[in-house]
């Protein structure tokens, strides 16, 4: 299996500086471009075709979400993990929206990075813990039924459009939280393979690829 290719879009030197030692040091990850604004970082992807571009949002000439856009119009197999400081709500509806395919922090580590990068290119997704709980504790103070015990989510009646079971439902709710496969089965009180089962079915009634973009769909639409 060949390295995944990696574009770095990201406006201040010493932040590319430290990604790129970080990227030089992952074994089966190569960097094959940088870019300082949105819109070279738009035209490197075009003409190095990489596998995964970290992107960063607050960009020169145009934004990461804007570049996001830009790129997967023209190439939708590219994917977009949203490497970024910002972390309201809007930031990251708006980034899924526009198609990315991951959402990290600035301060995530080395460890954490890679395994990010991998899953965005394998096409699972990936959605930073920090941010899977600032934006539900937002859905929670807005959407929760007053019939939901303490910690719970419960989801909204007349949301169901895709024909979720309750139990998918619930596992919903639970990657919402940016619980893993084998969290939600001890959550759930299930083996790991019926959770993996269950996540696997929820992203196809979705109509989706990733975990990252199920959770997206959920943000937007207001499922959970």
């Amino acid at each position: 299996m060949s390295n995944i290719k990696v574009l770095i879009v990201e406006d201040h030197l010493m932040v590319r500086m430290g990604l790129s030692l970080v990227l030089e040091k992952m074994g089966d990850i190569d960097l094959i471009g940088e870019a300082e604004n949105g819109i070279e970082g738009v035209n490197k992807a075009k003409s190095l075709l990489p596998d995964v571009v970290l992107m960063d949002i607050g960009l020169p000439e145009i934004d990461g979400i804007e570049a996001t856009k830009r790129i997967k119009e023209t190439n939708p197999e590219i994917k977009i993990l949203m490497f970024t400081s910002r972390d309201s709500e809007n930031d990251v509806l708006d980034a899924f929206d526009a198609g990315a395919n991951g959402y990290i922090m600035k301060g995530a580590n080395a460890e954490q990075t890679e395994r990010a990068i991998k899953s965005v290119s394998e096409g699972t997704g990936w959605l930073d813990p920090q941010i899977a709980r600032i934006v539900l504790s937002n859905i929670q103070r807005t959407d929760r039924q007053n019939s939901a015990p303490t910690g719970e989510i419960k989801y909204k009646e007349g949301k169901n459009i895709y024909g979720l079971t309750e139990t998918e439902m619930d596992i919903l709710a639970l990657l919402v939280e940016g619980l893993s496969n084998p969290q939600i089965a001890e959550k759930r009180f299930i083996t790991t393979s019926t959770a993996k089962a269950h996540v696997h079915s929820i992203l196809q009634k979705l109509c989706v690829a990733s975990r990252a973009q199920a959770v997206g769909k959920v943000l937007t639409e207001g499922l959970v």
